[in-house]
């Protein structure tokens, strides 16, 4: 995990490797402690809805340490580029985001700040727009500007604390989310413990993004199995694969970048809560600036 004066992250591995540690006594003591409505944090549970929030702020700063909410992750990139030369009339925006209704708001909040965005993004957030999408996109840098790629997956957290659920608007109940990731855990979790065999790439486009999104889960499995939360870990996880898949993307393309033009990574992961808990966060785990040969000129 790359680090910044205002975003700090950890594994989840790391986050849980203590509580994995501890007897199972151990552990049903230090969930009663949690969920005490604790007069030490001076917050008077008085709803239902109040425990939920409580709920969520608990999970997130376990699970997420450091994510924003997007109005000030998008103020915070906007500050980070600005100060290097990077505007709305020298930058170009892609994304690549699940295509989840969810996650539209980052994305509307991006582009206000960059201008229309090139979508990369498919099933979890993977770039399956690949070589074809982005060699198009970096071919329209400015001269002497930039192209800014923000990527991840997402996860849900419902209004009980549930991390990979979420309560969908006109729906009665919660659901997973991010509906195709939970999926591929699912898949992998099966395929892992031997009850269906891998599956085989498909002929048919009508599931084909699925199918890799499982695919390329599948070498997780282990730290996902092994997880204390596979549903906490399973954004982490998709994240590091989408990761070098990106990475692969921009490397295979940098032909297509002009001699002055520059990357600009900005990979994290979208949580997804109640809108009445402050709506969606971003954690940030990739900051980096290229140039048009492919050297990292600035990491955090």
């Amino acid at each position: 995990m790359k680090n910044t004066e205002t975003m700090n992250t950890m594994t989840n591995e790391e986050m849980m490797a203590e509580t994995n540690d501890e007897t199972m006594e151990q552990h049903i003591m230090s969930l009663e402690e949690e969920l005490n409505l604790a007069a030490d944090e001076e917050i008077t549970v008085k709803t239902k809805e109040d425990e939920g929030k409580l709920q969520i702020s608990r999970k997130m700063s376990h699970s997420f340490p450091g994510a924003l909410r997007n109005v000030d992750f998008s103020n915070q990139l906007e500050e980070l580029l600005v100060s290097r030369g990077y505007t709305q009339e020298n930058t170009l925006l892609a994304t690549s985001l699940c295509s989840e209704e969810l996650n539209r708001d980052l994305e509307g909040k991006l582009v206000a700040k960059f201008g229309e965005n090139f979508s990369m993004g498919g099933l979890a957030g993977f770039p399956f727009g690949g070589i074809t999408s982005y060699g198009t996109f970096a071919s329209h840098i400015p001269s002497g500007g930039a192209c800014v790629i923000v990527y991840g997956p997402h996860i849900g957290i419902d209004s009980a604390g549930r991390v990979g659920m979420m309560h969908r608007r006109g729906g009665t109940f919660s659901e997973p989310c991010c509906g195709s990731a939970c999926a591929a855990l699912e898949y992998v979790a099966a395929v892992r413990a031997n009850m269906i065999p891998e599956l085989t790439a498909p002929e048919d486009p009508l599931d084909a993004q699925q199918y890799f999104v499982g695919k390329m889960l599948l070498p997780e499995g282990d730290r996902l199995e092994k997880a204390f939360d596979p549903h906490v870990e399973l954004p982490y996880a998709m994240y590091d694969v989408q990761e070098k898949m990106v990475k692969k993307i921009v490397t295979t393309c940098l032909d297509k970048v002009k001699s002055d033009g520059k990357i600009i990574l900005v990979g994290g992961i979208q949580i997804n809560t109640p809108k009445d808990h402050g709506g969606d966060y971003f954690l940030m785990q990739n900051f980096e600036i290229l140039d048009s040969e492919g050297q990292v000129l600035e990491c955090m």
